[in-house]
């Protein structure tokens, strides 16, 4: 990508995934348009996402309480940002997306940095048994370890995008990862952190396998972003089994202000 309380009374108790493992060849022998890679917002809210976006023209969003990316087609044009504009509205701060982002004359840039995209080469994805899948009912305590941990941008609502796995102590939710973008063919692993007092155990790259597991059930293949200066970060996908497919920028814009 061209690129951020107590516990609730839960109706049942959440269970974890199936157990059947999947091999490292599996998620190869996938085929898989690498390309929408390139640009994989866009064709997230204009493929498999398309419930969650909101559209003017070709230039797309996120619903805001689902996340908070938007994203304009490849080559876009004047009227494609004129687009955009309109569907976010005057001076709002909004991180654009596509394979090439030089906003137009009347946009300011907020923020830039630099990042990398890894997809899944030889990850073993498995099932967890202590990992619970997360909902709903989890989302205040999903929001709190976001705040504690800041891994990235999440949303009352991104949790619909995709399953999102738990790692509860004590009754205190620790750890999660799970699904945000979905280009055609891929799934991109999103949101992995750990409570700071639970870290070094481990966890991350458990529960990054048990969502794989998830992902490439469904036949998909896998991805991820990250900062690049996040080199804990970067450096564990690469023990995971993860490679580095591209450097990425990314950009938060503000759009014309009238």
């Amino acid at each position: 990508m061209t690129v951020v309380e107590p516990a609730p009374d839960r109706a049942a108790p959440a269970s974890p995934l199936p157990s059947r493992t999947i091999s490292a060849d599996h998620l190869r022998d996938r085929p898989s348009d690498i390309s929408v890679l390139d640009n994989p917002a866009w064709h997230a809210l204009t493929g498999p996402h398309a419930r969650f976006a909101q559209r003017r023209g070709d230039a797309v969003r996120y619903q805001p309480d689902v996340s908070v990316f938007t994203a304009l087609p490849d080559g876009a044009t004047e009227q494609d940002w004129h687009d955009l504009a309109q569907l976010v509205g005057p001076g709002e701060v909004i991180p654009v997306t596509g394979s090439t982002v030089v906003p137009p004359a009347g946009w300011e840039v907020v923020e830039s940095g630099k990042g990398v995209q890894m997809i899944a080469e030889s990850l073993a994805p498995q099932p967890d048994a202590e990992a619970v899948v997360l909902g709903a009912c989890d989302v205040p305590e999903m929001l709190a370890l976001v705040e504690r941990t800041k891994p990235g941008p999440f949303k009352p609502r991104t949790v619909e995008l995709g399953t999102y796995l738990g790692i509860r102590r004590d009754g205190l939710l620790i750890a999660m990862a799970g699904q945000r973008l979905r280009p055609p063919g891929w799934t991109e692993i999103s949101a992995v952190c750990t409570d700071a007092d639970f870290r070094g155990q481990g966890l991350g790259g458990r529960l990054v396998r048990a969502v794989a597991h998830d992902i490439v059930t469904r036949g998909d293949r896998v991805l991820l972003h990250a900062s690049a200066a996040n080199a804990t970060a970067i450096r564990l996908y690469e023990q995971l089994g993860f490679v580095l497919r591209k450097h990425t920028s990314f950009v938060a814009l503000r759009t014309p202000r009238a």
